[in-house]
């Protein structure tokens, strides 16, 4: 029977293990285990704690010569799964009231539409449920991953408007000043 590995040993071995993932982790705990746990992967657990049945597993693929494929791990589906028409659909809402920038510095194309608009847009014109159609901050993010931003329309962005200034308002500045210059040297005397 073989000897337990030192204290040392064996965080050489589990650091070892961390710096590994999938398959080729799978095949180092295997050989590990059978080097140093006489192929038992709860012996492999007791002395690295290291999940059996992924030690297990590895024995497997390392007999049969062949990798395992991992399983995909479950999620939420993403929208453009579940509703695969409705990038086209939110497209076709909101190319006409979309822009470029001026200079085409960038290839953001702006619009004054807002996901609450298009979200209402989406329920009135294209039929959706409202049930099934993502909230207001997912469809904000939809529309920035689709090359969309907010933005006013360059052209209908109105002036500033500055009052005229008049002839009254440019003499009676002057006459004030000389009105307050006379009341100070009247004070003087």
């Amino acid at each position: 029977m073989k000897e337990r590995p030192d204290e040392k040993t064996i965080q050489t071995i589990k650091s070892a293990a961390k710096k590994l993932t999938g398959a080729a982790r799978r095949e180092f705990q295997a050989a590990v285990t059978l080097d140093h746990c006489h192929g038992s992967p709860r012996f492999a657990r007791e002395l690295f704690g290291w999940n059996p049945d992924t030690v297990r597993k590895g024995l497997v693929e390392r007999e049969m010569h062949c990798v395992i494929i991992d399983h995909q791990r479950p999620g939420r589906t993403t929208f453009s799964e579940k509703l695969p028409n409705l990038q086209n659909d939110i497209r076709s809402l909101v190319d006409p009231n979309t822009c470029t920038h001026p200079t085409f510095d960038n290839t953001f194309r702006y619009t004054r539409m807002t996901a609450k608009a298009v979200l209402e847009a989406l329920v009135k014109e294209k039929g959706y449920q409202k049930k099934e159609l993502p909230a207001q901050s997912t469809m904000r993010d939809l529309l920035n991953k689709m090359g969309y931003r907010l933005r006013r329309v360059q052209k209908t962005k109105p002036q500033k408007k500055f009052p005229k200034r008049t002839r009254s308002l440019q003499t009676s500045q002057p006459h004030m000043r000389k009105v307050t210059m006379t009341i100070k040297h009247c004070e003087s005397r």
